[in-house]
């Protein structure tokens, strides 16, 4: 039998700052993460990309491995290895036999603090990131979210493109991407987080040895907080066969206290279940969509609440009508205890089966350290669910489902 103890996270700090978490497990296969908060929010506007430009060109070269070398590190052995970008974290991860730990290690801290970023290997990676910008801009299911991102957070960083302009890209040199690194990264922003079948005391000892070594004097770079939002409408024509909508509102930070009723109550309005209220309403009851759906974001210091639907160009204003008469029942009627204890279950057996993936697990670890500095079991997690009443489902909802506050984008055909 399997004790929950025997699983429990478990936190170190070196005394360079960095964060350490750990998870045991049974199986052959571990994974790894390194989460740093910097992200493309805390870019300046003639930066606009470079964080995302980064993440692509720490595996082009260090001062002892070439990019071939590089990729042949980790892959070379069975394993992945992977990274992203987001508004406010960049996070390199892994996942490869267990006994490969220190070889994942001592090539994130080569590849961290030794990369070269050499002129001729930036050049080659602009193409690529170009290329990346292009294809993007073809999608207007996914671009039509950066669109409105822009249109409610303006030129504040967290409106930019994670992807940043051409014209950007095509600027960063050697030097810039140093500047922005040593202005932004510091020791305290970086969390290393690994499930996998080594003691806790073993790993640590590797983190000390290939992370404690490493001091620097950059202190986290404060973030500029977004204020004074105001409603905007935009209307794009494209040609396209579809016509895609968005409309939303700003929502709550990561750390507000009405977060995990806002979550379920997305989960209940257009979360990924097939039976989510939008989809039952819109696309099953009339079939006026193909997709349809509704988002939310917390950052850390505000929110975000979309809704988004591609439909035939005849039914937009039918479709809005729908969206908007859907979401402003949650904020005029309560809740059925049935329907809320349902809605509960879902939630709570949603997150259960995400937790069943271990790269998912391992990447979330960082950014709980990183955002609250603790991590909260699936047991503590259901507890705070099960809280939840009808009324506080009311209230939020009464908070980001107001009409007068909505934004919206069209792309029209």
């Amino acid at each position: 039998m399997v004790l929950e103890s025997e699983f429990a996270y478990k936190q170190h700090r070196l005394s360079n700052g960095i964060r350490l978490v750990h998870r045991s497990t049974y199986s052959p296969v571990a994974h790894c993460a390194i989460t740093i908060n910097v992200g493309s929010r805390d870019e300046l506007l003639e930066e606009n990309g470079i964080a995302h430009f980064i993440e692509h060109c720490i595996f082009k070269g260090t001062q002892k491995r070439k990019n071939v070398h590089i990729l042949n590190r980790i892959d070379g052995v069975g394993g992945e290895l992977n990274a992203f970008t987001t508004k406010e974290e960049t996070c390199i991860y892994s996942t490869f036999l267990n006994s490969y730990h220190e070889r994942v290690l001592e090539l994130f801290a080569d590849i961290l603090f030794n990369s070269t970023f050499a002129q001729k290997e930036l050049e080659k990676e602009k193409t690529v990131i170009i290329d990346e910008i292009n294809s993007y801009e073809d999608n207007p299911s996914e671009l039509i979210f950066d669109n409105f991102d822009n249109l409610v957070f303006g030129n504040h960083g967290l409106g930019r493109y994670i992807l940043g302009t051409k014209d950007n890209v095509n600027s960063f040199n050697t030097e810039k991407i140093k500047k922005f690194i040593s202005r932004t990264y510091s020791m305290d922003s970086i969390v290393i987080s690994t499930i996998g079948a080594i003691s806790f005391e073993d790993w640590v000892k590797l983190c000390e040895k290939y992370f404690g070594i490493i001091q620097t004097d950059n202190k986290k770079a404060k973030r500029t907080p977004h204020k004074n939002y105001k409603p905007k409408t935009k209307e794009y024509n494209r040609d396209t066969y579809q016509s895609h909508i968005i409309i939303g509102n700003i929502a709550f930070s990561y750390k507000n206290r009405y977060k995990i009723a806002f979550s379920l109550l997305n989960n209940i309005v257009g979360g990924p279940a097939m039976n989510s209220r939008l989809n039952m309403k819109i696309r099953e009851k009339y079939g006026f969509t193909y997709a349809l759906e509704s988002n939310y974001t917390a950052y850390s210091d505000t929110g975000l609440f979309t809704v988004y639907a591609a439909t035939d160009p005849k039914n937009i204003d039918k479709t809005i009508k729908l969206i908007e008469n859907e979401l402003n029942y949650y904020c005029n009627e309560l809740i059925t205890p049935l329907s809320l204890k349902h809605a509960k279950q879902q939630l709570i057996g949603q997150l259960a089966i995400q937790y069943e993936s271990n790269q998912n697990e391992v990447i979330s670890m960082g950014k709980s350290i990183l955002n609250y500095n603790r991590i909260d079991s699936l047991m503590v997690t259901n507890e705070e669910i099960e809280k939840i009443e009808a009324k506080e489902i009311q209230e939020v909802a009464q908070i980001v489902f107001n009409k007068e506050k909505y934004s919206q984008i069209k792309y029209i055909t």
